[in-house]
């Protein structure tokens, strides 16, 4: 990861970031990425992190919480209190999850925009160089059958009659306040990830897989299996993160994923072969008609930043179990 980035740090030299949502995936590979850097390279880049937890980021990951460079401040981004500190970077990765969302319906849609748009403020009102926004995929809405890989400049949007949809119209919202704010800001659409620190639960295929193996119980697919994804390496996602931080075109979106694409049954062979797992379980028949997809078209970053896909699904999930054979505690119920 530093290897691959090792062009970028200097830039970064003694750089303050604010990152909200710091304690999730995002956050968790970003802290690790600062901390190698100033170990390996002397970059002296600091970070302040907002989290409503902080004490459970010291218990998740106390070799990362309680290294000098990084400073937490307790609340939450609808109304947190702005540091008196000048920060040259901010990255607002912390929005609710589309499960919170859906759960959550109008308090929860309120909430995140009250966050998006005082973090803005801040931005603002800090003299912030750039802000990185966190966004997904799930602006596009549903992905047509005629396309393999979604481009950034697809005109389609979240159904609003699909309940499950509400995320990605959340999503596009926030990038509309982002980029009328007057901030430069950078837009980064996420797809599917893999690597340490991503949650073995339902929330994610890749995760429930995983936690399936290991669990010495048939890998389950809740559908037919054939639904498309591609899976960055968490590694790759941070070279991106910094690369459009720095190279990214204010408010002009990219999308940040793999083009490799692979159907829900062969990722979940690929998971059983690689842990030796027993079966993998399809809960539905085939079903008629093209399979939904969600992969994305990534040449506007490959073009205009050079960024590519350099860590192989094999080796991607080769890392990602041997990490969770170390984290995972199998239930006892």
């Amino acid at each position: 990861m530093v290897r691959n980035t090792t062009h970028l740090w200097p830039e970064l030299s003694g750089a303050h970031f604010f990152v909200t949502g710091g304690t999730g995936f995002y956050g968790k590979w970003l802290l690790e990425s600062i901390a190698a850097a100033n170990d390996l390279l002397g970059a002296g880049v600091s970070a302040t992190i907002l989290s409503r937890d902080p004490a459970r980021f010291y218990r998740e990951a106390p070799h990362l919480a309680a290294r000098r460079e990084f400073s937490w401040l307790t609340g939450d981004t609808a109304d947190f209190r702005f540091p008196a500190t000048h920060f040259e970077y901010v990255l607002h990765f912390a929005t609710a999850s589309a499960a919170e969302v859906v759960a959550g319906g109008t308090a929860t849609i309120l909430q995140t925009l009250h966050g998006t748009e005082r973090v803005l403020q801040f931005a603002r009102s800090n003299g912030a160089r750039r802000l990185l926004f966190a966004s997904s995929g799930a602006v596009y809405g549903r992905q047509p059958a005629e396309l393999s890989h979604i481009p950034e400049d697809h005109r389609g949007g979240p159904d609003l009659a699909d309940a499950g949809s509400t995320y990605g119209e959340l999503k596009r919202i926030s990038e509309i306040m982002c980029s009328s704010s007057g901030i430069d800001c950078v837009i980064t659409r996420g797809f599917a990830f893999v690597g340490p620190y991503l949650p073995l639960t339902e929330k994610f295929a890749m995760g429930s897989f995983i936690r399936d193996a290991l669990s010495r119980g048939p890998i389950r697919i809740h559908g037919d299996g054939r639904s498309v994804r591609s899976y960055l390496y968490a590694a790759d996602l941070v070279i991106w993160l910094l690369t459009l931080l720095l190279k990214g075109k204010p408010n002009r979106p990219y999308n940040i994923g793999s083009d490799q694409a692979i159907s829900l049954a062969g990722l979940a062979q690929h998971v059983a072969a690689t842990t030796d797992a027993s079966a993998v379980q399809i809960a539905l028949a085939p079903t008629p008609g093209p399979a939904e997809r969600y992969v994305p078209e990534i040449q506007r970053a490959r073009i205009e930043l050079g960024l590519d896909v350099l860590i192989p699904l094999s080796l991607a999930l080769r890392r990602t179990v041997d990490w969770a054979q170390r984290e995972f505690k199998p239930s006892t119920h």
